[in-house]
């Protein structure tokens, strides 16, 4: 079987079902040469059944021949972490205050789903990925708190 030359590998973060030929797609896919409205409209296609508007990490790869193969990761842990506080953005002095509070449950089940991801480092542990996520509950101003019901009524 003959491999193909790859020419390029391109890294974006689209939300989902809203990939347009306009730019940073456009821009980035057509600087490879590739066919931007069909990477749009399998995109759009594959991502329906998202909330609309979330960040889809992609990483497409540009070959000689001008094809491509594209294939799409989990949100990132900060949109997971976001929802799930129901807050717009972090604390702007992370430590210093508390923009919101988790319990350890929402944690394992972002863990559980970033685990999944079939692209993602398959081989650490449950263990290692909720901890990973509590240290960006940190960085975020979110305190992780041991029981849902110990988070303080507003």
């Amino acid at each position: 079987m003959a491999t193909r030359e790859v020419v390029k590998i391109i890294r974006m973060r689209i939300p989902a079902g809203q990939a347009k030929p306009a730019p940073p797609v456009g821009t980035q896919l057509g600087g490879a040469g590739l066919n931007i409205m069909g990477f749009c409209k399998d995109f759009n296609a594959k991502t329906q059944d998202f909330v609309d508007g979330t960040p889809i990490p992609v990483v497409v790869t540009a070959y000689k021949d001008r094809t491509f193969d594209y294939y799409m990761k989990t949100p990132p842990v900060t949109y997971f972490l976001l929802k799930a506080a129901g807050l717009k953005k972090g604390a702007n002095q992370p430590g210093h205050e508390v923009a919101g509070y988790l319990s350890l449950k929402h944690i394992y089940e972002i863990a559980k789903v970033k685990k999944a991801d079939p692209f993602m480092r398959t081989h650490i542990p449950l263990q290692s990925w909720v901890s990973q996520i509590i240290c960006s509950c940190k960085s975020l101003g979110i305190e992780v708190v041991p029981k849902p019901e110990d988070i303080p009524k507003k």
